[in-house]
């Protein structure tokens, strides 16, 4: 090792410069500095976070700042996040039992009560029993617990601390991570790696401990849908969207056929509105239409329906399949509301994050793809099927999963380009 004066210690680090707030260019040493501090200066975690997870993720986050000097930080900063994720886990778990017994039993069938005053001396106890098993979920199923990340993991989904489809089938991967920063070899990341990584973590964090993050990448508060206004011309060669209540001020210069929707009004999907399937980024509800600009104002006016607010992780979504055909999904309430006619075929219940996951699972599935599994959670991809069968069925395993089904009459209405989509073969 090159022993450096304190002024050489001092010195920026010229990789760190090239890193800027509009992607890589070229900054300032204390703009540089001043830059790294504000990324992860907004980071917050919550009131009631265990002292010692607060103090890994602040020791992270104080590395961070210091990476303008020593790029190396960097990659010390994202690796440590793997190892405190495994210390918040074990500090939930802690929290969650503290002044009760934790039932263990053993291969055995044997019941040991180990006391949690703290993770270590609990986890002590529990490596002595010979593949220990604990009571995870509501249902009171054991389940084999190895007490390391990869068992702490599947305890905070069981006990709805860690929601998401999509990040359940990251959860591998964080095993993976951890495992690498344990037995791995060198590496080097970016200050962008580790700061998106120090931002799951503390949305991570703040989730197991009952607080959702407004605007987060994994685990969102609930995002606002508001009326929007989606018109196409007669020859579907133009369309338009906007806020509804903005709908007075715009001035069309030909006649545009107008639907209105309940949805979040940046939704990628918009565009591809279906009112009785579910091909939306968020959930979007049919509210009026069609028809044109005058007579929507008309209905706004008479009665304005107001915005609301939509948790769109772990939603359940029905899909059928007929005749080797997979189906958009639907929500359930709109497939109870189908005539009789249109209830044939194999029904699955999906819990996703996104609709169309659930249509390429179902797909997946039916076409017999290696690694898609048709009950459960599927290992392959972000979805879980909670029943397959007739209508009947998925639609009660709909409901028992929390999911609205009572009938929902809506009209077939959809944009062209969810005209046109519908068209095309599978």
């Amino acid at each position: 090792m090159e022993i450096k004066s304190l002024e050489e210690l001092q010195a920026v680090d010229e990789r760190t410069l090239s890193f800027t707030p509009l992607g890589l260019g070229r900054m300032l040493p204390e703009d540089s500095a001043d830059f790294q501090q504000r990324v992860v200066a907004g980071l917050r975690l919550a009131d009631d976070v265990a002292d010692t997870t607060r103090q890994r993720f602040e020791q992270l986050c104080t590395a961070f700042t210091h990476g303008v000097l020593c790029y190396e930080l960097f990659t010390l900063v994202e690796d440590g996040t793997r190892l405190a994720l495994e210390q918040a886990l074990r500090d939930r778990f802690a929290v969650h039992h503290q002044g009760r017994n934790v039932e263990v039993r053993d291969s055995r069938g044997r019941i040991h009560r180990i006391p949690v005053s703290n993770y270590p001396e609990f986890f002590e106890r529990l490596r002595k029993i010979g593949r220990p098993e604990i009571r995870m979920d509501p249902a009171g199923d054991w389940t084999r617990f190895s007490g390391m990340l990869a068992g702490l993991l599947k305890w905070a989904r069981r006990q709805g601390l860690l929601r998401g489809q999509r990040n359940r089938s990251l959860e591998p991967t964080h095993q993976e991570l951890r495992n690498m920063v344990a037995h791995g070899t060198y590496h080097l990341t970016t200050p962008v790696d580790a700061a998106r990584s120090l931002s799951d973590l503390a949305e991570t964090i703040n989730h197991l401990w009952g607080q959702q993050t407004p605007g987060g990448r994994l685990y969102p508060a609930p995002v606002e849908r508001s009326v929007v206004a989606i018109g196409w011309s007669a020859d579907a060669g133009r369309t338009v969207m906007g806020r509804a209540d903005r709908l007075d001020e715009t001035y069309d210069d030909i006649e545009f056929t107008y639907i209105l929707v309940r949805a979040v009004h940046d939704d990628p999907k918009l565009m591809e509105f279906d009112s009785r399937r579910a091909t939306t980024a968020f959930p979007a509800q049919y509210m009026w239409g069609p028809g044109t600009r005058d007579e929507a104002l008309a209905w706004l006016d008479r009665d304005p329906p107001s915005a609301d607010l939509c948790d769109h992780l772990d939603q359940v979504v029905v899909v059928r399949s007929l005749d080797g055909r997979v189906d958009a999904p639907s929500y359930p309430a709109i497939a109870a509301a189908r005539p009789r006619a249109e209830q044939a075929g194999i029904w699955h219940a999906v819990r996703v994050d996104r609709p169309l996951d659930a249509m390429s699972h179902v797909r997946a599935v039916t076409e017999g793809t290696p690694g898609h599994r048709p009950e459960g959670e599927c290992r392959s991809c972000p979805a879980e099927t909670l029943a397959k069968g007739d209508i009947t069925v998925v639609l009660e395993a709909a409901r028992r999963a929390g999911a609205d089904t009572e009938p929902l009459h809506v009209p077939d209405v959809r944009t062209p380009l969810a005209a046109a989509f519908s068209r095309l073969p599978l």
